[in-house]
């Protein structure tokens, strides 16, 4: 399977998951919003390598088989710092337990994600303005930071594949790449845009 059919894949049963994920308060307008779902999702996926792209499609179809919803997963977990209440009494004993190890590695992951997305703010102002708030801290019942949105993600990869994305992390840190960055760059290519200075001017000027 190449990279854009196994990017295709992902986005086919994230987007079926989506749609079997009930809200506190109903069912959300981005629910509802396929296109702005397939360019936010392909644009983290196409910066990914085909090795950790073919492991979480597995753990997708995994979840499947075993009727577990990882989109419903990575949003109940979020509401820890969201709904914290509702979090422990109603969410928490029905999730699948992390062990310290594994709570450990993901914050190392979230803890270097977390300094790209800041050094790209300061880089790109505008573009970053447009962003969620960053760190977990700024939570509130109707705001979710990009710190506990990937919190919540990474809690729902197999250990295969959390090894994998680690190891991904570690090697743009090798060669001094900004993940956010790429992400970003994608979805502004998506936009329609030529390049991240362009879709920076492009919002200085809205």
């Amino acid at each position: 399977m190449s990279t854009r059919q196994t990017i295709k894949s992902i986005i086919e049963r994230e987007w079926d998951q989506f749609q079997h994920t009930n809200n506190e308060g109903g069912r959300a307008s981005c629910q509802g919003n396929r296109p702005m779902f397939e360019v936010m999702r392909a644009s983290q996926f196409a910066a990914w390598p085909q090795e950790l792209l073919t492991s979480y499609l597995a753990d997708l179809r995994e979840a499947d088989a075993g009727g577990r919803n990882l989109v419903t997963e990575k949003y109940a977990r979020m509401m820890a710092s969201t709904a914290p209440e509702i979090y422990a009494r109603d969410l928490e004993p029905h999730l699948p337990r992390l062990s310290e190890a594994r709570i450990a590695q993901q914050e190392r992951i979230i803890k270097r994600q977390l300094a790209w997305a800041h050094e790209f703010a300061d880089r790109y102002p505008a573009l970053g303005a447009g962003m969620r708030v960053f760190d977990t801290a700024e939570d509130s019942e109707t705001t979710t930071s990009f710190e506990t949105y990937l919190r919540g993600e990474l809690a729902t990869y197999s250990q295969r594949t959390l090894d994998l994305y680690e190891r991904f992390v570690r090697e743009c840190e090798r060669r001094q790449e900004n993940l956010t960055e790429q992400i970003i760059a994608n979805t502004v290519r998506l936009g329609g845009y030529t390049n991240l200075d362009e879709a920076e001017a492009a919002q200085r000027r809205a």
